[in-house]
């Protein structure tokens, strides 16, 4: 039998989070679903406990470091990540769910962008342009094909779970578990979700500008780390036109010295990516044994 694992971060929450869960309890009812509390203020946990789920807490504040504890401590074949602030139908969780039972799948992302809904629904122009711009930048800088970036409504294999890095401590995360899974060669699939806003009276924890800011950041530093050789050379470009015009010897041997580090970084990250495709097989093998 599969074993699911529904994971709900939560940070004050009160008002949304039983529904969540009871919708979860009447879509899955044969999986655990967990509610991870991030030093909630209000009664999000004692409201979590009351429905029947299992409780966690991350004194570690930020999404980022939730994401991290989750997938440290448990243990399951699918995982199923939402948001605590019913802004996701649980009613296509079935669904999200069934490209990585069927068509081993390692990362599935509810697509709220495709079929408008979002656009429609979110109130806060700002964070509809900014993530737009993110996806259409990850698209680009990393060849991939990714429909919505940012949804917090994802499941996932447990290859992907017990097997990617997690550095980031916010809401970044998501910008990270993308580019993981592109640069890693993950296996994606999209499937078009009806996104709804919160209901009155609960507001949002993301902050438009620090929390686009710091998703740029974790961004740029990405692009740095898994495309050394394109990042390097396009430094090296730019100072080597700038050497040549002004006929200035030091940026030529700059920008030399630049391309040279880039093509070194690019040849240890394809090496650390060839060890990681070993090690996931390596993990594969010994869970198919353990079965």
């Amino acid at each position: 039998m599969t074993e699911i694992a529904v994971l709900i971060p939560c940070y004050n929450e009160e008002l949304t989070v039983r529904k969540v869960i009871t919708d979860f309890q009447k879509e899955l009812p044969e999986a655990r679903i967990y509610v991870y509390d991030n030093n909630s203020t209000d009664k999000t946990a004692e409201i979590a406990r009351e429905a029947g789920t299992i409780v966690c807490r991350e004194p570690m504040q930020g999404k980022g470091n939730v994401v991290r504890s989750m997938f440290r401590d448990i243990e399951a074949d699918v995982y199923v990540m939402i948001d605590g602030d019913d802004t996701y139908p649980a009613d296509a969780v079935t669904e999200l769910i069934r490209p990585v039972v069927e068509e081993d799948v390692d990362m599935v992302i509810g697509d709220r962008l495709s079929n408008g809904t979002y656009f429609k629904e979110n109130k806060r122009r700002l964070n509809s342009f900014g993530n737009s711009m993110t996806r259409r930048l990850i698209n680009f800088l990393f060849h991939g094909n990714v429909t919505d970036i940012m949804t917090g409504y994802r499941a996932f294999s447990r290859k992907f779970v017990k097997c990617i890095p997690i550095m980031s401590s916010g809401f970044e995360i998501e910008t990270e578990m993308t580019v993981s899974a592109l640069v890693y060669r993950m296996r994606i699939a999209s499937v078009p979700i009806v996104y709804r806003d919160r209901p009155e009276g609960s507001f949002s924890k993301l902050h438009t500008f620090r929390d686009g800011y710091r998703a740029l950041v974790t961004l740029f530093d990405l692009f740095k780390n898994y495309r050394p050789f394109y990042f390097f050379f396009m430094i090296a470009l730019v100072l080597g036109i700038i050497g040549l015009c002004i006929q200035n010897d030091v940026l030529l041997v700059s920008a030399v010295i630049l391309l040279v580090t880039g093509i070194i970084l690019d040849a240890i990250k394809n090496q650390t990516i060839r060890q990681f495709e070993e090690y996931t097989n390596r993990y594969i093998q010994r869970q198919k044994e353990s079965k």
